[in-house]
C-alpha cells in the first residue's frame, strides 16, 4: 500500500527531475510567441489559424532540446507516478474537436479556445509536481483569454491573446523555477547531493 508520504516522495523526485515541466513551459513560451507574430499577419482568422496549427506543433521538439540543454529528465522507469505526466499532456488532445469545430464555424474565436486550452491543461499538473503555481495560472490563463476574446472586436487586435498567454506562460516559468529550487533543496536534505546530477 502506497502511503501519502510515499506519493509525496514520488513527486518531490518528479518536481526535482524534470525541474516542474520547465522545458516544455520554456518550449511554450517560444511557441505562443510565434504565434503572437502570426497574428499580426494581415490574413484572415482562418488562414491565421491554420498556420498556428503548425506553429503549435513545435513544442514538443523545442522542448525536447531545452530539455538537452537544461538537464531535465523524461523518463524515471522506478517512478510510478512518470508515465501520468505523459497521459496528462495527451489529455489536451481530446480538447481538439471543439477547437476544430470553432475553427471551422467561428474562425475568429478560434484562437481564444486555444488560449483556454492550452491554459486548462495545466490544471492537473498542480497535483503532479506539488506546485500551486499550475493550477493559479491555470485558471489567469483561462480567464484571461476568454476575457480578451469578449473583448476584442477588430479582428487585427486578436495577436494580443496570443500575446498575453507568452506573458502569462513566462510568469509561470518564474513561480516553477522558484518551486523547483525550493523542491531541489528539500530533495538534496532526504536524497542527498549526489542524487542530483550536476546540470540540476
Amino acid at each position: 500500500m502506497v502511503t501519502a508520504q510515499d506519493f509525496s516522495a514520488l513527486k518531490l523526485e518528479l518536481s526535482v527531475r524534470a525541474k516542474n515541466g520547465l522545458d516544455f513551459i520554456g518550449a511554450a513560451c517560444l511557441v505562443w510567441a510565434g504565434i503572437a507574430f502570426v497574428w499580426t499577419l494581415p490574413y484572415a482568422p482562418a488562414r491565421l489559424g491554420f498556420i498556428t496549427f503548425f506553429v503549435g506543433a513545435l513544442v514538443l521538439p523545442l522542448a525536447g532540446l531545452l530539455s538537452k540543454a537544461w538537464g531535465t529528465t523524461w523518463v524515471l522507469p522506478h517512478n510510478p507516478l512518470q508515465p501520468l505526466g505523459l497521459w496528462l499532456n495527451f489529455a489536451q488532445l481530446f480538447y481538439f474537436p471543439i477547437l476544430l469545430f470553432v475553427f471551422s464555424r467561428y474562425p475568429q474565436h478560434f484562437i481564444m479556445v486555444y488560449g483556454v486550452i492550452t491554459g486548462a491543461h495545466f490544471f492537473p499538473y498542480a497535483w503532479f509536481y506539488d506546485t500551486k503555481a499550475y493550477a493559479f495560472m491555470a485558471g489567469v490563463i483561462a480567464v484571461g483569454c476568454t476575457a480578451l476574446g469578449l473583448r476584442i472586436k477588430n479582428p487585427a487586435e486578436l495577436y494580443l491573446i496570443p500575446l498575453f498567454l507568452t506573458g502569462a506562460l513566462l510568469v509561470l516559468a518564474g513561480l516553477l523555477f522558484v518551486s523547483y529550487r525550493r523542491h531541489r533543496q528539500v530533495y538534496a536534505a532526504i536524497a542527498g547531493p549526489n542524487a542530483i546530477s550536476a546540470k540540476a
